[in-house]
């Protein structure tokens, strides 16, 4: 056990990603050691920040509760941790979800945790933890009752009082504000918080509250020292991207935001997320046109094509309007690859109605598309208005049917790439391969372009970046990004000559369903 070391676990999206890199920055500038999704959580004190969007984060999130939990009970001598190792945990002896055991009593048995085996091998004593994020915001008072393990809990935007809990002030005025833990040449901007719109199945208005936004200069000078540390690309992302400024300027501001931040020096890539169709801001459209550094690249969720579906769904757009909507799309971005997520089984989807999803997806040919089957949620309209009357079974084999029809399309689409020269960003090696995205990829979620390493040229050049889940040690100079490790070296590789975080051009050779392959045309990075 590490004392004053703060182990930060992450559940859930992108937005959730940046609460604790937010969090990380007051908890370092207090004096305490972070590490973000280590491998071995070893500090003395863990914070879990959850998310409460469906069924399958809930019970991840609480599961993760519970194995951490499970660190605060004293352990067998046998199987107590010493300062130098740690005891293994076999997946094979897992208990069940619901079960209240603690270690195993069995003198031949590795300890037991609940939900599986502990995916951080390893077990280390824990003086205190903590929980915040989506799901301690929704569900507060039962989790209280439920886990007393946990010393403290949190919603989404209380963090100051957990900082307090901790003996230390928030400081509103820190800067820096956060530790960047993606790799250094990517961050994550969120620009907006809530979300007024109040789709029948969805609970993140229940969770975050309405709408607000950030001011315009506030996340200019994020971005600014973001660039100021080395990070080119940026993904820009709220529960509602389109609605930016509604609430301060009463207007939609967010053509205005990303055309004053493509004007920023040293921002290669903006790449833009979860927007919505209904009253799009096509002023937008021009502003992608008229920066090379903004990605021909949307990310918009339509759920649904059928009326019936989504007049139930409460989307406040027809069938009709979505068709016209992809089609301005293409026409005024000619090349824009959009990323879209769909939803089966919602009451009120009948054979017709998957029927026409399926005719809407061979229509549209997404470039990039996820799914997923209803999840009734309790406080939400479609909860309480509807019965979830579809079966599991017709759910998951509707999913199915349409996740086959978008991998053949997918297939199609990245084929039609091969022979093209792209430009990609390398964000790392595995196996044999570089490992780099195009513009049209966004991190974590889309497809990846693997240049084998073979067919790059020896030449030295730098390389590398500070793996995931490095400590950040406590530190009076504030820095964005995460520390690295002192047997780390950017220096020369003779079998490394990609520079991670470095632009190339490439020539796509071949594709699989998803991902690319290529080689670069040059050893040298791209401008």
């Amino acid at each position: 056990m590490k004392k004053n070391h703060v182990d930060i676990l992450t559940m859930g999206c992108s937005k959730n990603l940046v609460d604790s890199e937010r969090l990380m920055a007051q908890l370092r500038h207090a004096g305490f050691t972070v590490s973000h999704d280590p491998e071995v959580c070893r500090g003395d004190i863990c914070v879990i920040n959850t998310c409460g969007f469906i069924g399958d984060a809930k019970e991840e999130s609480i599961n993760m509760i519970l194995q951490q939990g499970q660190r605060k009970q004293p352990l067998p001598p046998a199987a107590s941790p010493s300062s130098s190792a740690a005891v293994p945990i076999s997946a094979s002896a897992a208990v069940p979800a619901d079960s209240s055991a603690g270690p195993s009593s069995s003198p031949s048995a590795a300890p037991s945790w609940p939900g599986g085996a502990l995916p951080r091998a390893g077990v280390f004593p824990l003086r205190r933890l903590y929980v915040m994020g989506c799901l301690s915001e929704r569900y507060l008072a039962e989790l209280q009752s439920e886990i007393p393990e946990v010393d403290g809990w949190y919603g989404k935007f209380d963090w100051p009082r957990l900082l307090s809990d901790l003996g230390h002030a928030w400081d509103d005025h820190l800067t820096p504000g956060r530790i960047i833990t993606t790799p250094s040449h990517y961050a994550y901007i969120k620009i907006s918080e809530g979300c007024d719109r109040r789709c029948s199945y969805c609970a993140i208005p229940l969770i975050t509250g309405r709408h607000r936004s950030r001011p315009i200069e506030d996340i200019l000078e994020e971005v600014r020292q973001l660039v100021a540390i080395g990070v080119k690309e940026f993904n820009v992302i709220a529960q509602e991207l389109t609605y930016y400024g509604v609430d301060l300027y009463h207007r939609r501001a967010i053509a205005e935001l990303i055309d004053r931040m493509a004007d920023i020096p040293g921002v290669c890539w903006i790449r833009l997320h979860y927007a919505y169709p209904t009253d799009f801001p096509w002023e937008l459209l021009p502003v992608i046109n008229r920066h090379e550094n903004i990605c021909r690249y949307l990310d918009i969720a339509l759920q649904h094509i059928a009326d019936p579906v989504l007049t139930a769904m409460r989307r406040h757009i027809t069938s009709e309007q979505t068709y016209a909507f992809i089609q301005r799309l293409r026409e005024e971005v000619p090349g824009i690859h959009i990323r879209t997520t769909l939803m089966v089984g919602h009451p009120g989807e009948d054979d017709e109605a998957f029927q026409q999803l399926l005719d809407f997806t061979r229509w549209a040919r997404f470039e990039r598309m996820g799914a997923f089957a209803y999840s009734e949620e309790e406080g939400t309209h479609s909860a309480e208005a509807y019965s979830d009357d579809i079966p599991d079974d017709v759910k998951q084999a509707r999913l199915s049917r349409l996740m086959r029809l978008q991998q053949r399309i997918s297939a199609e689409v990245q084929e039609a790439k091969v022979g093209t020269i792209q430009r990609v960003i390398i964000d790392r090696i595995e196996g044999d391969y570089y490992i780099g995205r195009t513009q049209y990829d966004s991190p974590e979620v889309d497809p990846e372009v693997l240049i084998p390493l073979a067919a790059v040229p020896s030449e030295a050049c730098l390389s590398g970046s500070s793996p995931a889940g490095s400590p950040v040690p406590s530190s009076s100079a504030p820095s964005l990004s995460a520390a690295v490790p002192a047997d780390f070296s950017a220096g020369p590789s003779p079998s490394s000559p990609l520079s991670i975080g470095q632009f190339y051009d490439v020539r796509i050779t071949s594709a699989d369903d998803f991902d690319l392959y290529a080689t670069p045309l040059i050893n040298t990075p791209s401008a």
